[in-house]
């Protein structure tokens, strides 16, 4: 059963790349009870330690705490704000939505563009740009100017909802991973060889913090905890879906940045097989994920795979997912922790 109340939480706390600070506040009240060791590093990522059976061999989990978001670059002589994005935007989300900006206390701001009625025939027809934009904060500069300061961050305005076996928030990517690791690490007991259960930052912005945290770990084994692409509604054909809501956990089996180890996606099906769990197979040609820095970032690499969570209208404020693939991605990831020894990583 989803505990909905939690993950509510979980979306709605911001943290864009860089700004994960109270996101991360919330992991570390989550995990305090259940892991044997929490460490910060410098970066920001949080490092929980999870002793195993046998710790002459060790596994990294890593889910990103940061969000799509932006970072004032400007306040001009009327109090409105321009921006930078941080992370991967579609432009044309932004119009008709609402932001907070972050500076000395919260503010809601609307992102604003030229009406339609004053638009010329060519700017009705061009495809907008993220420079169009601007949030209005509906204040005088001179407000304006007490709260707000260039280098601020803004996140996305979008409270979670429930949409029948789904459910519908902002920063389901990757919040959603955040509240699969917390759940698997409150339900495992002793998971076969160490298990550090890392919570990354400014993975949106290149995969940063999973770097610096692989290369401190070193880690035998890793898996990569992500959204992908459910491409499966109108107007998508067959081989574009990648993956779709409701048919289970998908299994990696490459992006832009990862082929996964062939050893590690055959573990993952068998275990999932055994266990009577649902799961699909994920091909994602474009996008990458931690799962990169978890296998590379370390002398002579690691064996690692990934679980990723089908989502729907990802990179917008109305990202979806279904609430059996994340009980089958907790599900899964439990075992495999478990079952690690089990397999003969030799062949």
């Amino acid at each position: 059963m989803v505990d909905i109340k939690l993950l509510k939480n979980i979306c709605e706390t911001p943290g864009a790349p860089g700004f994960e600070n109270r996101v991360r506040n919330l992991v570390l009240k989550e995990i305090e009870n259940c892991v044997d060791d929490i460490n910060i590093d410098n970066m920001g990522n949080v490092i929980a330690l999870k002793k195993g059976k046998d710790d002459t061999k060790s596994v990294m989990i890593a889910a990103h705490m940061d969000e799509i978001g932006f970072i004032v670059t400007h306040v001009n002589d009327k109090g409105f704000l321009k921006f930078h994005p941080l992370g991967g935007f579609d432009p044309k989300t932004l119009t008709s939505q609402r932001v907070i900006v972050h500076g000395k206390k919260n503010l809601v701001g609307v992102m604003g563009s030229k009406p339609i009625h004053v638009m010329t025939t060519e700017e009705k027809n061009r495809v907008p740009k993220i420079q169009d934009y601007y949030i209005d904060l509906g204040l005088e500069k001179s407000e304006v100017d007490k709260i707000v300061k260039v280098g601020d961050p803004v996140t996305r305005e979008r409270g979670l909802i429930e949409m029948g076996d789904c459910v519908n928030c902002k920063s389901l990517d990757n919040r959603i991973s955040v509240f699969v690791l917390i759940e698997a690490l409150k339900k495992i007991k002793t998971p076969d060889f160490n298990t550090y259960a890392v919570f990354t930052v400014q993975e949106e912005v290149g995969i940063r913090g999973a770097q610096v945290a692989t290369q401190k770990i070193k880690p035998d084994f890793g898996f990569g905890l992500d959204t992908t692409i459910a491409y499966d509604v109108p107007g998508a054909a067959e081989h574009e879906k990648i993956t779709s809501l409701g048919k289970g956990v998908a299994i990696k089996i490459m992006d832009a940045s990862t082929i996964c180890d062939t050893r590690m996606v055959q573990f993952m099906r068998n275990t999932a097989n055994a266990h009577n769990i649902q799961w699909q197979n994920e091909i994602l040609t474009a996008g990458g994920t931690d799962t990169a820095s978890i296998q590379r970032m370390t002398p002579g690499g690691s064996i690692a795979g990934a679980f990723s969570i089908p989502t729907r209208h990802i990179h917008q404020v109305i990202e979806m997912v279904n609430k059996k693939d994340v009980q089958n991605c907790i599900d899964l990831l439990t075992y495999c922790l478990e079952e690690l020894k089990d397999f003969d990583w030799h062949h």
